[in-house]
């Protein structure tokens, strides 16, 4: 199974694929590692932002998007631009997604530890969450 780790901040959605295959986990690569929206007020914007994600899923063979939650309110709340980039990637139809929360990604790595160290995957520092996120998934 191959699946799109995604971390948002701010007005971008970080990326990380993620392929589970006989047991072994791969990290493809991908010309993407992050998506921007460049104007949220603007629906030919948020439009390109949905098309640029969908075609990126066609072209990988996505076949789960897995968004790491970020909470609707209090000191770490995710701000409203960044609940449309969430919406946006929830809408696209070809490719079910799915919202794991910080507590469930924590269970995962305490039932399913990271195999290697982070450092040691060859991809960026930013990328780190949405690398987790995709992880927990497919430790399942």
């Amino acid at each position: 199974m191959r699946v799109c780790g995604i971390e948002i901040k701010g007005s971008e959605a970080i990326l990380c694929l993620m392929a589970l295959k006989n047991g072994l986990f791969d990290l493809p690569e991908c010309r993407q590692t992050r998506l921007t929206l460049t104007n949220d007020k603007d629906a030919a914007s948020m439009q390109k932002f949905q098309f640029n994600l969908a075609k990126l899923i066609e072209d990988y063979k996505i076949e789960q998007l897995v968004i790491k939650e970020r909470p609707q309110k209090g000191k770490f709340a995710g701000g409203a631009v960044g609940f449309k980039i969430e919406a946006a990637i929830q809408l696209i139809a070809a490719c079910p997604s799915e919202i794991l929360s910080a507590t469930t990604i924590k269970e995962k790595l305490k039932q399913h530890p990271l195999p290697v160290d982070f450092k040691d995957t060859g991809l960026k520092g930013f990328q780190e969450t949405a690398f987790i996120a995709a992880y927990a998934f497919l430790a399942r």
